[in-house]
C-alpha cells in the first residue's frame, strides 16, 4: 500500500462550553468514509466515552456530537493534514499540524487528553508549544491498541479524566 497525502476534512465537536479536548492523531480510512471520529467498529473510543461518562453507548453521528457536547467534551486531532498508508499511525510523514487555537480561543478548556500515543507525540512537538497546556496521554481507543481491554482502557481513562474537578460541568459562569 502506498502513501497517500491526506487533508482532514470535517470539523472539530465543539461549543463554548467544552471543558475537556480529546485529541487523536487523524481519522482512520474508515472514519474519513464516515466523515465521522472513531468510525471504525471496532474502534473502542465511543464505548470508553459512554462508560467514563455514564450515559449509553451512541450510535448516530448525531447522537455522537450530542452526548460529547452534553458533557463538555471537545473532539479533534493533531493532525490537519499529511501523508499516510491507509490508517497506519507509524506511517505518518510530513505532518501540518491543526490549528488549536480555534477550539481554545473558543471554549474554557481546562485539560487536554490525547487518544495515544502518537497523538501525544505530535501534541508535544506541534502544539505544546504554542498552546503551553500541558496534554495527558491516554491509551489508544484504537483496534491496533489489541493489548488493552474494554475494561482496562475505561479504568484508565476514568481516573485519568476524573483527576480534574467536575470534568463533565458546565464551565463555571
Amino acid at each position: 500500500m502506498n502513501q497517500k497525502h491526506i487533508k482532514h476534512t470535517f470539523e472539530p465537536v465543539f461549543d463554548s462550553s467544552s471543558r475537556i479536548l480529546i485529541l487523536g492523531s487523524l481519522p482512520s480510512v474508515r472514519s474519513r468514509e464516515q466523515n465521522f471520529y472513531y468510525g471504525h467498529p471496532q474502534n473502542r473510543f465511543w464505548k470508553v466515552i459512554a462508560a467514563v461518562t455514564g450515559e449509553d453507548v451512541p450510535l448516530t453521528v448525531e447522537e455522537k456530537k450530542e452526548l460529547l457536547l452534553r458533557k463538555h467534551i471537545a473532539v479533534w486531532d493533531v493532525i490537519a493534514e499529511c501523508d499516510i498508508t491507509g490508517s497506519s499511525d507509524s506511517s505518518i510523514r510530513n505532518v501540518v499540524p491543526t490549528d488549536l487555537s480555534v477550539i481554545l480561543d473558543a471554549a474554557p478548556i481546562a485539560a487536554v487528553f490525547t487518544n495515544g500515543s502518537a497523538a501525544s507525540g505530535i501534541y508535544r512537538k506541534y502544539q505544546l508549544p504554542l498552546t503551553r497546556q500541558e496534554a495527558v496521554q491516554l491509551p489508544s481507543t484504537s483496534p491496533a491498541n489489541a493489548a488493552w481491554s474494554l475494561e482496562r482502557l475505561v479504568e484508565i481513562w476514568k481516573r485519568e479524566i476524573g483527576r480534574f474537578p467536575d470534568p463533565f460541568s458546565p464551565p463555571p459562569s
